[in-house]
């Protein structure tokens, strides 16, 4: 699946789990934690949030909640790959499934498919993002004419090996592979890191109120020691405000 490309794990064996009962217990988990899921879909050009509804364990069914359009819920449906991405106690958790169908949940129109047969449980540090404040970030791109063209967007996540940007005007080069240089990312605490950045992976991203954006993931490049430690930083501060509002 062109997903698992945006991981970044050549071996994803060490990292699968196949255990129904387990499968079973760890999509419990994120539906009773309310956590948001991204669902990925159209070859992965295209996401939307939404959440899991049930797991019913004596068909194996698994239902989530539909996306607001009708077109972009059938294009869900047409895909032969929907891929899902979530997290539950701090561990990144991505799951597949190549037939999505309609349904109707508690009077409402939802989705539905078969319980996955595996699912991925990244619990490596760097693997595990964390949604920030808004921020900017200054991106740079070297012209042909050796010169560089400068880009706004705005902070997303960040995890030790990237971040996730906002691309709110859909101007940005979202090519995979495709390098920003000496790029100004600007932390919600003021400080500057300064960084180059890869492009991974790109989704179109519908939000609650209808209004589309893309996410864009960006890796860091040969980033210094110091920078790593500045990341690595700022990521502990953020989970310690996060932390204090859930404990408050």
């Amino acid at each position: 699946m062109n997903y698992l490309r945006s991981i970044g794990i050549e071996d994803l064996g060490p990292y699968q789990v196949h255990s129904r009962r387990e499968i079973i217990m760890l999509l419990q988990g994120i539906r009773e934690s309310k956590q948001l899921v991204r669902m990925i879909f159209n070859n992965g050009s295209e996401a939307i949030v939404t959440t899991i509804l049930e797991i019913d364990g004596d068909s194996d069914r698994v239902y989530i909640d539909c996306g607001p359009e009708r077109a972009q819920n059938q294009r869900i449906v047409d895909s032969d790959n929907v891929s899902f991405d979530t997290s539950l106690d701090r561990i990144r958790i991505v799951f597949f499934t190549t037939s999505l169908d309609g349904c109707m949940h508690d009077g409402k129109p939802a989705f539905y498919f078969s319980l996955p047969s595996s699912l991925i449980r990244l619990q490596r540090r760097e693997n595990y993002r964390i949604r920030t404040p808004r921020s900017s970030v200054e991106l740079f791109l070297e012209t042909e004419e050796g010169g560089k063209q400068k880009f706004s967007a705005y902070l997303h996540d960040i995890s030790a090996g990237g971040i996730g940007l906002l691309d709110e005007q859909m101007l940005l080069d979202n090519s995979f592979g495709c390098l920003y240089t000496n790029c100004r990312i600007t932390l919600s605490d003021k400080s500057v890191i300064v960084a180059d950045l890869q492009v991974r992976n790109s989704q179109e991203i519908s939000l609650a109120n209808g209004k589309k954006v893309r996410r864009i993931g960006c890796q860091f490049v040969q980033m210094s020691n110091r920078t790593m430690v500045e990341v690595q930083r700022y990521i502990t501060k953020i989970e310690r405000e996060q932390n204090a509002r859930t404990i408050s």
